[in-house]
């Protein structure tokens, strides 16, 4: 029995080594489009002026099950183009590395939306927790796919603590929420961004030599 587990680890690995450029071909569309997304959401959600708790956390859920839905519509059409199954052994270990973080974001974005009582998190402390979240769940994904996502999420995480340190994260709760949606263009916008472009040029180039 023990042998079969280390055979299947093993071809489990192998499977990974041997998909990561796919992997990385389908990533720079996706963090792309997620970066497109990220800014226009911050965009709108200052032109909108959400200042609520609820509202903020509502729009946002919105925006990221928007980026789920198009990563995963991405990610079918790469797997269709390669002929690779979709729901593969890998991908199933990418998605329970990506799950917890994501999982325990959610489940505080929920309780903070619904219950007034749940203060666990400011309101305006809320999107660095996400960031930070996100950075884990990326840097777990990151032992299954290219290495450079390891160091998105690390990018995350320190982003997290630099705007932790950042002063007016204490002012009233409509300005705190406004200067949110500048944090979360800036880290989703602009990292998913600057990503996926760094992906597609190295890509084209290695496509030409």
């Amino acid at each position: 029995m023990e042998t079969n587990w280390a055979t299947e680890n093993l071809q489990a690995i192998r499977t990974l080594m041997e998909r990561s450029a796919v992997y990385r071909r389908a990533l720079a569309p996706i963090m792309i489009y997620n970066g497109l997304l990220g800014g226009l959401g911050a965009l709108a959600g200052r032109g909108l002026r959400i200042e609520s708790r609820q509202g903020f956390i509502l729009f946002w859920s919105g925006v990221a099950l928007a980026a789920l839905g198009g990563s995963f519509l991405l990610v079918r059409r790469q797997a269709l183009k390669d002929a690779e199954p979709f729901w593969s052994p890998p991908t199933r270990r990418v998605a329970q590395a990506l799950a917890p973080p994501l999982f325990i974001g959610m489940i505080a974005g929920l309780f903070m939306a619904f219950d007034p009582a749940f203060n666990i998190i400011s309101a305006s402390g809320l999107p660095i927790f996400w960031m930070m979240l996100y950075g884990c769940a990326l840097n777990a994904a990151g032992f299954f796919m290219v290495r450079g996502i390891k160091l998105l999420g690390w990018l995350f995480i320190l982003s997290g603590c630099a705007f932790a340190l950042m002063p007016g994260l204490d002012a009233p709760k409509p300005s705190a929420l406004l200067m949110g949606h500048c944090m979360m263009g800036t880290a989703f916008g602009g990292l998913h961004l600057a990503y996926g472009i760094y992906l597609y040029f190295t890509e084209k180039r290695k496509n030409a030599a």
